[in-house]
């Protein structure tokens, strides 16, 4: 399994957003964000300075930081070159970026120091309309969640400061068995074996969100719709 720490990794940007009304008749969002120049302060409940719009799908203690791979980037830009300005950190939303860490060098639960801070991966993203709109591409968010490149969120367990160029560490592993790649993937697969969906509903590490997901595709016969998430119907 291809999930081996890089050493010497540091952050990127550390990227905050307001909530702004953006596109007529429909929600607002804070999903555009700005780079934080020098420390920022991360709490329980996300840095400080940064803001969601709806605090029932976005933010809250299990989605407090949103990593993103900028390693994905590239890819992006090839498959979606007339927007291709837009695939650089910050881009997609995140809050914090790096340059050599993907999901397939993480598993689930891992907790990772940040800067001052240490964390814990709680779950994959799970992509909304908002991203689509923000990208202006009706596909997008279908695109990026087919992609697995969806990057992860945090639960936060020593609040600190994070500042772009601090150090990144990786300080324990309680599910190596458990690649984040893999999890992502078996999130959003609609044949997914009920059994495997019945094992992931057990971990502890897993955000209660998702492992409550996961107990549904564990019920014979179960099908997940979609469609209101990624097209906001």
């Amino acid at each position: 399994m291809r999930n081996s720490f890089p050493a010497d990794l540091v952050l990127g940007p550390v990227f905050v957003g307001k909530v702004e009304t953006r596109w007529q008749g429909r929600p607002a969002s804070a999903i555009a964000k700005t780079p934080v120049r020098g420390r920022v302060w991360l709490a329980g409940t996300g840095l400080r300075g940064d803001e969601q719009a709806d605090l029932a799908v976005h933010g809250g203690p299990e989605k407090a930081l949103h990593h993103y791979a900028a390693d994905h980037y590239p890819f992006w830009r090839e498959k979606m070159p007339d927007r291709g300005d837009r695939f650089a950190p910050g881009g997609f939303g995140e809050n914090v970026s790096t340059v050599g860490l993907s999901e397939e060098q993480l598993c689930i639960g891992d907790v990772l120091r940040l800067g001052e801070a240490t964390v814990q991966i709680s779950q994959g993203r799970q992509p909304c309309w908002k991203l689509s709109a923000h990208m202006e591409r009706p596909d997008m968010a279908a695109k990026f969640q087919r992609s697995g490149r969806t990057g992860w969120y945090y639960r936060v367990l020593r609040e600190g400061y994070l500042e772009e160029g601090a150090p990144v560490e990786l300080v324990e592993r309680p599910q190596p068995e458990w690649r984040l790649s893999a999890v992502i993937a078996a999130r959003f697969d609609p044949k997914l074996d009920p059994e495997i969906a019945g094992r992931l509903a057990g971990l502890e590490q897993l955000s209660p969100s998702w492992r409550k997901g996961f107990m549904r595709k564990a019920m014979p016969g179960y099908v997940e719709d979609t469609s209101p998430r990624l097209a906001g119907t």
